[in-house]
């Protein structure tokens, strides 16, 4: 990676040749009869070894991350519709097209229902295939057919032992990118063991299985590690070639399944565009790299200032070209985040008031330290920020008038492509998810493969050793095997009994309220009803019922979110008519209130989701605290709490016709009088159940420092049924259960 050598006046052209002389040499050593056949045999068996090691660690981590997704769930024995609601907010989303095409009669009829979609958006029909990225469940769904597999494996676990497999690929990959990197695959076993340790903070593949991240970042890890061996110099013809293809076919398949793949390009594009900038590619020389060290960096950052100023021209014309916005709500919300003016959009507010797109939390480095991660990877990280710099200095230095003296008596660093390449890889996903929660999962995952990188690199340990006046080969050589074996073992000491301790732990999931309210739906309403709610909870209800939404938590359509901030006045200060025309203008016939948002505690004031649309609407906030002084009393209560007093200004309009401790669902009246709907449907309310006594309000937890209670304690079936109305022991943090990442409006990964 990097090198230091001193050279006196000599010129630059005569240095090149002098280091291509010097690589000659040691490939002709190599070539030499002497040694050669124990080098080859040394260096198979080493590959063999540790491609072995790579494969073995990558199966380990995947069924490690399956287990622990039955063992906390129970999945294997609880019910369909259970298994189904387990997958909470976009996640059932999108397991809903994976289900709808293997119940379509024919291929053919379950591709035209997924183009011609008129279920998921009501009173609309879209093309599913071109608005979501849902080709993982379309390709899922046809082997499942196809392969002879039925009799043998239910779909679901075809379905989520195919995301456990790409677990396997992506710990891998991670794995050979290290070792690509440092030349040992004791570097790729001490990375990948740091991503099992660190796993809170590195994937949340268990909970939240069917998310587009989970599907995208193994294969942009063999994109990272693709481009890093194609950095490498002197690649032979065939393997750069075969690299490419790789390059080629991780980008593809990276791009197809994550909606917000454009965004990982961008910065894929920043880091080989500085890079470049800076001289640290072997590419052709450009004008910019010219002239005296002043001379250059002014066309330096004239070039960064003409490339912005081109993309964001270019952008702002395609949009308003092809009318789009889709991600415009984005803009306002890095707009706000970055102090860049307040803001009353209802979007921009929903990020903001999320925790996971807030800085940050500082305890995720404690969490970090404990394993030794962090404070490797600074310390790796501090030593290449000082090469890159020196290397960024030199090249934009004055080299033309250095060659025409013939004055170069200084020391010169030099920065391996593939380790520069990284580098910048990983200073900008570090400022991403410090700037947003959400994101630190790109971040810590790359964060275990350039601290075992650096540990494990001999040019790492011989700067430090030079600076420090002890260096020696012998030195450099344990200290590169020794330090990872050490912190190996001290990974294995401190933290596999807890694993093992967590594999033990068997728990079941338990959500009586969600379920009854699914059972209800399937047994009580038209197959063609139209249900409005939350979008995470409407996401289940396509899932578990087939029913047409209004709403879903697939955030990236503007008038979508239009339609989701209208169908949310249920939870506004609005009147019963004013509900009611917006439910019907998107042919509503059910609308579902929840007490976990319309008593929501969960937020602070002005956080609230009621508070969102209070302020949204022009109106103060309930409670104690300051409201800004051109908002107004509103003329009308709350919608959500005061329907449940009967009223008739509400009854008139809508009629209860279920309820349980957690949900209430309405019927919307048409043509019929209040008194002939609610006869009519009377008689099919049921009653609210014994076990519900002991639920508490809130049908989806979400991350927070309360326990999560919908994953209790495991009992035979024989307990249950005995002692139905038991209370729940809440018996796992929040921290660990699938709320950590299913935010409870929306989902952007």
């Amino acid at each position: 990676m990097i090198s230091i050598r001193q050279r006196k006046g000599v010129k630059t052209t005569e240095v090149s040749e002098d280091y291509a002389a010097q690589e000659a040499n040691v490939k002709l050593e190599n070539k030499l009869p002497s040694g050669c056949t124990t080098r080859r045999l040394w260096k198979l068996l080493s590959f063999i070894v540790g491609g072995t090691i790579a494969l073995c660690i990558g199966l380990l981590t995947s069924v490690y991350l399956a287990t622990l997704h039955e063992n906390d769930l129970w999945f294997s024995n609880i019910k369909e519709v259970e298994r189904e609601i387990s997958f909470r907010t976009e996640c059932g989303l999108y397991y809903s097209y994976y289900k709808q095409m293997l119940q379509a009669p024919t291929l053919m009829q379950g591709f035209h229902g997924l183009i011609y979609d008129n279920k998921t958006e009501s009173m609309r029909t879209i093309n599913l295939l071109q608005r979501m990225n849902i080709y993982q469940e379309v390709f899922l769904s046809i082997l499942y057919r196809v392969l002879p597999i039925q009799k043998y494996l239910e779909p679901v676990y075809f379905y989520i032992y195919t995301l456990f497999g790409l677990q396997a690929i992506y710990v891998t990959a991670l794995y050979i990118t290290s070792w690509l990197l440092s030349g040992t695959w004791l570097s790729g076993l001490l990375a990948a063991f740091w991503y099992v340790t660190n796993r809170i903070d590195t994937t949340r593949v268990e909970f939240t299985i069917p998310l587009r991240e989970n599907w995208a970042l193994p294969f942009f890890a063999i994109q990272i590690a693709a481009i890093t061996y194609f950095l490498r110099p002197n690649l032979q013809p065939l393997s750069e070639r075969l690299t490419l293809l790789a390059i080629f076919i991780s980008t593809f398949l990276f791009s197809l399944t994550w909606q917000f793949n454009q965004f990982m390009m961008l910065m894929q594009a920043l880091v080989l565009f500085t890079l470049d900038s800076l001289d640290m590619l072997p590419a052709v020389k450009k004008n910019l790299k010219t002239g005296s060290f002043l001379n250059r960096l002014g066309k330096l950052l004239l070039h960064l200032f003409a490339v912005l100023c081109l993309t964001l021209f270019l952008n702002n014309i395609i949009k308003k070209l092809l009318n789009l916005k889709s991600d415009e709500h984005i803009f306002k919300f890095l707009k706000a985040k970055f102090g860049f003016g307040a803001t009353r959009d209802f979007d921009a507010n929903l990020y903001l008031c999320e925790e996971a797109f807030g800085l940050l939390p500082f305890n995720t480095f404690g969490r970090l330290s404990d394993t030794l991660l962090f404070y490797a990877y600074i310390f790796v990280l501090s030593i290449t920020v000082m090469a890159a710099l020196a290397v960024a200095f030199h090249n934009l230095s004055d080299s033309a008038r250095q060659q025409s003296t013939g004055q170069m008596g200084k020391c010169t660093i030099i920065l391996k492509p593939e380790t520069a390449y990284n580098l910048i890889h990983t200073i900008l996903f570090g400022f991403l998810a410090l700037s947003t929660m959400r994101m630190k999962y790109l971040w810590t995952s790359h964060m275990c493969v350039f601290a075992s990188f650096g540990l494990c690199s001999p040019e790492i340990w011989e700067l430090l050793l030079k600076s420090i006046h002890l260096y020696n080969p012998k030195r450099i050589c344990i200290m590169r095997y020794s330090v990872p074996i050490l912190i190996l073992l001290y990974l294995c000491y401190k933290f596999w009994p807890g694993m093992m301790d967590e594999l033990s732990e068997l728990r079941e999931f338990y959500d009586p309220d969600t379920v009854e309210l699914m059972d209800w739906i399937n047994s009580h309403t038209p197959r063609k009803a139209v249900f409005a709610g939350s979008m995470q909870l409407l996401a289940g209800v396509k899932l578990c019922t087939g029913r047409t939404l209004t709403n879903h938590p697939h955030y990236e359509d503007n008038s979508l979110r239009e339609r989701t901030k209208a169908v949310y006045q249920i939870y506004a200060k609005r009147s019963p008519e004013d509900v009611h025309a917006l439910l019907r203008s998107f042919g509503t016939d059910y609308v579902i209130l929840e007490d976990s948002i319309c008593y929501e505690r969960r937020h602070q004031r002005g956080c609230r989701l009621r508070d969102l649309l209070d302020i949204a609407n022009g109106h103060m906030m309930d409670g104690p605290g300051e409201n800004d002084p051109d908002l107004k009393l509103a003329g009308h209560p709350r919608f959500c709490e005061e329907i449940k007093r009967n009223l008739p200004p509400y009854t008139a309009y809508f009629t209860r016709v279920f309820q349980n401790k957690t949900f209430h669902v309405y019927k919307l009246l048409r043509n019929k009088s209040p008194q002939e709907e609610r006869g009519r449907v009377t008689d099919s309310w049921p009653s609210t159940k014994p076990e519900h006594a002991a639920r508490g309000p809130g049908s989806l937890p979400h991350r927070s420092q309360q326990p999560c209670e919908y994953l209790i304690p495991r009992q035979s079936p024989s307990v249950l049924q005995a002692d139905q109305a038991a209370p729940r022991v809440p018996s796992l943090l929040c921290a660990r259960c699938p709320c950590q990442t299913a935010l409870c409006q929306f989902s952007l990964l």
